[in-house]
C-alpha cells in the first residue's frame, strides 16, 4: 500500500461515540492493523433523506505504523453515495422484493427517476457477490445456522442473505438498524463499481 493515501473505514453513526474511540486508539488500520490516531477531517456532506438533508462532516484518522490516513465514515452513509444508506437500502426492498415500478421508488426516496434506476442497475450488477459476502458472513456469525435458501433471482436471494446475515448479527451483538449494518458490514461499498472488490463482511 503506497504510504499517505487515504482509506474508508466504515464507523459507528453517533460522532461522539466515534471521538471517544479514535482517541483512545480503538480502531485499527485496513492495511497493517496498526492503531489510527486523530488527523483533522475529511469535507463535509449532505446527505440526501427523502426531500431533507442531514450534515456529516467524517472524522479522519492516521495509522501510527504505516501512516495511512483513513476517513470514518459513518455507517449512516455509503460510499459516493449522496442519499441515506437507509433511503436507498429501502428502495431496492421496495424495487426487487415489492416490485414497485421504478417511478414509484424514485417518489418515495425523494429522488429523481435516473437516481433510483441507478441504484438498482449497480445493486443487480453486484447482487451475487452481496449474497456470497452476506451468505458466508452469516455462518460466521451463526455456525448453526442452515443453508439461505435462494428465492428465485439474483436480486431477491442478495437482499434474502442481506436479511439472514443480519438477524444473525442481531442475535450475537443485539439490534442495530438494518441498513447500517449493511453499509459497515459491506465496507461502504454495497453499491460501488463492479472493479472495486466489495470487502469480505466481517
Amino acid at each position: 500500500m503506497l504510504r499517505g493515501v487515504a482509506r474508508v473505514l466504515m464507523v459507528e453513526a453517533d460522532a461522539v461515540e466515534v471521538e471517544a474511540r479514535l482517541v483512545a486508539g480503538g480502531y485499527s488500520c485496513v492495511g497493517c492493523s496498526g492503531r489510527l490516531r486523530p488527523w483533522g477531517f475529511a469535507r463535509g456532506r449532505r446527505l440526501r433523506d427523502r426531500g431533507r438533508e442531514v450534515e456529516v462532516r467524517p472524522r479522519r484518522g492516521r495509522c501510527a505504523s504505516c501512516l495511512v490516513t483513513h476517513v470514518l465514515l459513518p455507517t449512516i452513509a455509503l460510499c459516493r453515495r449522496r442519499d441515506l444508506v437507509e433511503v436507498i437500502g429501502e428502495a431496492l426492498v421496495a424495487r426487487f422484493l415489492e416490485g414497485k415500478s421504478r417511478a414509484k421508488v424514485a417518489e418515495e426516496a425523494g429522488v429523481h427517476r435516473v437516481t433510483a434506476r441507478r441504484w438498482c442497475i449497480r445493486f443487480s450488477a453486484r447482487a451475487e457477490e452481496v449474497r456470497v459476502a452476506f451468505t458466508a458472513l452469516a455462518h460466521d456469525l451463526d455456525a448453526l445456522l442452515g443453508p439461505v435458501v435462494a428465492r428465485g433471482s439474483p436480486e431477491v436471494d442478495a437482499l434474502e442473505a442481506v436479511g439472514v446475515a443480519a438477524a444473525a448479527a442481531a442475535r450475537r451483538f443485539g439490534p442495530a438498524p438494518l441498513w447500517c449494518f449493511v453499509a459497515g458490514a459491506s465496507g461502504g461499498l454495497l453499491l460501488a463499481n463492479t472493479k472495486c472488490d466489495l470487502l469480505p463482511p466481517g
